[in-house]
């Protein structure tokens, strides 16, 4: 079955980065767009990054660009978030998500996506 499954979370001092990483198994990892979502507490799920299958476009939500890099790594089937410069506001639980279908503005919505990975907690004290 399919699977997808972060790492790289933990916590960091404000101005610190981390990269995340989601590992995908069980998929035709070429054939989908791949993306990363947060969510705080009391919050909806939003938008982060995403990357196209072929890896030539990339997405960010206004909040990261500048600050996060998304990439993928086809011989390994995985896709990374580097996050740098993070702030107390970046706090949240990030999930991957996989996407066979869409493309451009679409992939910035929760629900074009097929899977999902179990997330991971990133935390960033002031």
């Amino acid at each position: 079955q399919v699977q997808l499954v972060e790492s790289g979370g933990g916590l960091v001092q404000a101005g610190g980065s981390l990269r995340l990483s989601c590992a995908a198994s069980g998929l035709s990892f070429r054939s989908y767009a791949m993306g990363w979502f947060r969510q705080a507490p009391g919050k909806e799920r939003e938008f982060v990054a995403a990357i196209s299958w072929s890896g030539g476009r990339t997405y960010y939500a206004d909040f990261v660009k500048g600050r996060f890099t998304i990439s993928r790594d086809y011989a390994k089937n995985t896709v990374y978030l580097q996050m740098n410069s993070l702030n107390p506001e970046d706090t949240a639980v990030y999930y991957c998500a996989a996407d066979s279908a869409s493309t451009g503005w679409n992939l910035r919505d929760v629900n074009e996506y097929d899977y999902w990975g179990q997330g991971t907690q990133v935390t960033v004290s002031s």
